[in-house]
């Protein structure tokens, strides 16, 4: 199986999609911190934050349909530029709220910037089997992964120490330039057969349907145990992630008292537990066959519910960041591990629908659990929220352990197998 510099070193197809990821993920994080640590400083509300959040949240879910039937119909790598340069002029545009005394302008473009990233994030996804053969394949999703939560450690730390420094300013123009650099990278791969899906049988491309495409995916979904099975993983992750999103500005401000910094620190330390996670996971999808795959699943969900339980409940800031970190541990093994899975599983003419499709998944339960945990932290406070969120991780490794136990996650009978494209795209 390629390392992971083999890959860098001989793929350039992937070596400029992986530059593009570095510099636009550690952006996106600068927005972010300085988006949470201004609503913060304005207001100091969770309901505020809350409401941020889901602004996020909501226009993904609705994205993420249309972004899959189009990356499945139309040319992938001009959708994830398009979305790239929308994306640039949306981040320059945060300047605007730095302010503006209401919160209003924060929502629209918050709503605006995630409403144009599925149409990247599962085009990312979709073309890695095209720019990657099937010896790469593993490493390349590993090495996607693991990069993302790489930027997460940097972009969280850096961008929490420039907001407090710098001013907000920065942090937005950065995030605008990242966006520029990111449409670069991609506009400069290649591939001799393209970046649009094959068509099925008698389908010609021209034939736009998106509602019967849509369908199409979802029966698709449906008929593979084992794509259920990770969307019910994706789901319980959910249940608590999204509960984070808010529960991390809050530990930050009111029960640690460190401000953006603080904010910073506990989503530097998760992103410190899922970089070790990435390798974990890496190293395990190299050496354990699909039994061993899923008992690797249910042993890591247990330990994300476990220590994210733990996160919530002690007393020390130190302690907390450390029990973040082997929360997001546990996370990181399961999503390389089930990324795998879909990756080698899932037909090219259905990949764009699949993956934005999960994506659209894992944000409308995150809706739900934001605004739950936004409503809550008028009432209770953000420990026991954060003990709950915990325990629905805890929950999904039961649930999966029980299907894997009772033989429902059968290993699907058809690889996918490496295309022209792959062979030649280098």
């Amino acid at each position: 199986m390629t390392t992971l510099l083999a890959l860098l070193r001989q793929n350039r197809n992937y070596r400029y999609t992986w530059m593009g990821q570095v510099v636009s993920e550690i952006g996106d994080y600068f927005n972010n911190i300085a988006v949470i640590a201004l609503v913060m400083e304005k207001s100091g509300s969770g309901l505020v934050v809350s409401g941020v959040m889901l602004s996020r949240a909501i226009p993904a879910v609705l994205a993420g349909p249309v972004a899959g039937v189009l990356l499945d119909r139309l040319d992938r790598k001009r959708i994830m530029i398009a979305s790239d340069l929308i994306r640039a002029a949306v981040a320059l545009a945060f300047v605007l709220t730095i302010h503006q005394p209401r919160p209003w302008l924060l929502y629209l473009l918050s709503a605006a910037l995630m409403f144009a990233s599925p149409f990247f994030t599962s085009g990312r996804a979709a073309i890695l089997p095209t720019i990657a053969t099937d010896d790469e394949l593993h490493t390349a999703n590993s090495l996607t992964q693991t990069t993302g939560w790489a930027t997460l450690t940097a972009g969280t730390l850096l961008a929490g120490y420039s907001a407090a420094r710098f001013g907000y300013h920065w942090a937005f123009i950065i995030n605008s330039l990242s966006f520029l650099f990111s449409a670069w990278s991609i506009w400069c791969i290649s591939a001799p057969d393209g970046f649009r899906a094959p068509r099925a049988a008698g389908r010609p491309q021209s034939d736009l349907r998106p509602w019967h495409d849509y369908r199409e995916g979802l029966a698709y979904m449906r008929s593979v145990p084992l794509m259920m099975g990770i969307a019910m993983i994706s789901v319980g992750w959910a249940l608590g992630g999204g509960a984070a999103q808010i529960l991390f500005a809050l530990f930050g401000e009111r029960v640690f008292h460190r401000g953006a910094s603080g904010i910073g620190s506990i989503w530097g330390f998760a992103g410190i537990g899922l970089l070790l996670g990435g390798a974990i996971g890496h190293l395990a999808g190299r050496r354990v066959d699909f039994a061993g795959y899923k008992r690797a699943v249910t042993i890591s969900y247990i330990v994300h519910g476990a220590t994210y339980m733990l996160f919530s409940q002690v007393e020390s800031y130190a302690a907390a960041l450390v029990s973040m970190m082997f929360s997001r541990v546990g996370m990181a093994v399961t999503s390389v591990l089930n990324n795998s899975q879909l990756l080698r599983h899932t037909p090219d003419r259905f990949r764009g629908r699949v993956f934005a499709t999960m994506e659209s998944l894992r944000w409308s339960v995150m809706i739900v659990s934001m605004a739950a945990a936004g409503i809550a932290s008028q009432y209770v406070s953000p420990r026991t929220i954060g003990l709950v969120a915990g325990a629905f991780g805890s929950l999904t490794a039961l649930a999966w352990a029980w299907c894997d136990w009772t033989g429902r996650l059968p290993e699907p009978l058809v690889l996918v197998p490496p295309t022209e494209s792959s062979l030649k795209g280098r």
